[in-house]
């Protein structure tokens, strides 16, 4: 018996093995091919490891497009998308779980079914609303779109939703108004659901393409995303170029969800805990 569970559990091990160098491997191959020669790129065979280390294709790639304005560019709209989010998710989580008004479970379903529409079916109607503002070309078109997220007020609802009423009512008796309470309680207790939404927001904002595509005409307003798709022309068939570009923008947000990845399972675990 002892065997078997020894076999199931090598098997296991292998499998695991296997899936994580199919899943880290490309980036390894992005940044090892960002570091060689243009030659050695596309030799046959392939090496695995640069023969000379070429840094210079980072500076090469930034004096060919203004990767620095799109990485502010793409900074601010995350930012600006992480804390409209945040904040629009906090407010409706609230007014979902702990206030009385007529028609609060129907609009709260009317949301959940919104979730079943596609998000490329709103793009349309989304451009034309942005382009009759005179918005495009701006930060707010950016990430306005998207500053409510049906999810994740989801997520802070059922959150909330696990905080004892008897304490809210406690929070009333004591004099505390509905906005003392959402901040000086609920908020702080709702920390991990909050930082993860922050987290998948902020990712989601980071690694945005389509949007950001139609919006913005003006390459002092591009982000990452879009300017590496420009870069692409620019760049040619220097592929050791286009991996130092893709690397720029690929580490950052891989690094912070190495790093947090369990503050994020942490977090989505708790917004969908109910007791």
């Amino acid at each position: 018996m002892n065997q078997k569970n020894n076999f199931r559990v090598a098997i296991k091990y292998f499998l695991l093995v296997i899936f994580a160098i199919i899943t880290v491997f490309p980036f390894y191959w992005m940044i090892s091919s960002s570091l060689k020669s243009g030659f050695e790129v596309i030799q046959t065979p392939p090496t695995m490891l640069p023969e000379k280390v070429m840094w210079s294709n980072y500076s090469t790639a930034f004096s060919m497009a203004p990767f620095g304005r799109y990485f502010i560019n793409t900074i601010i709209v995350t930012a600006l998308s992480i804390i409209s989010t945040v904040v629009i998710s906090i407010l409706s989580a609230f007014a979902f779980s702990h206030l009385e008004f007529k028609g609060r479970d129907l609009i709260f379903s009317i949301f959940i079914a919104s979730m079943m529409i596609p998000g490329e079916v709103l793009i349309v109607n989304n451009f034309k609303t942005i382009s009759n503002l005179g918005m495009i070309d701006t930060y707010t078109s950016l990430f306005i779109p998207y500053a409510a997220s049906v999810l994740y007020i989801y997520m802070l609802r059922e959150f909330f939703l696990t905080v004892p009423k008897p304490l809210y009512y406690a929070a009333k008796i004591d004099g505390a108004g509905d906005w003392k309470f959402l901040w000086k309680v609920l908020v702080p207790i709702a920390k991990p659901s909050i930082i993860t939404i922050s987290i998948l927001v902020g990712i989601n904002s980071w690694n945005a393409f389509l949007w950001p595509l139609l919006v913005t005409n003006n390459e002092n307003m591009r982000v990452l995303a879009t300017g590496l798709t420009a870069f692409q022309s620019d760049a040619g068939n220097q592929y050791e170029l286009l991996m130092a570009a893709s690397s720029i923008i690929t580490v950052p947000i891989v690094g912070v969800y190495v790093f947090l990845h369990k503050k994020i399972m942490n977090g989505i675990s708790l917004g969908g805990t109910k007791g």
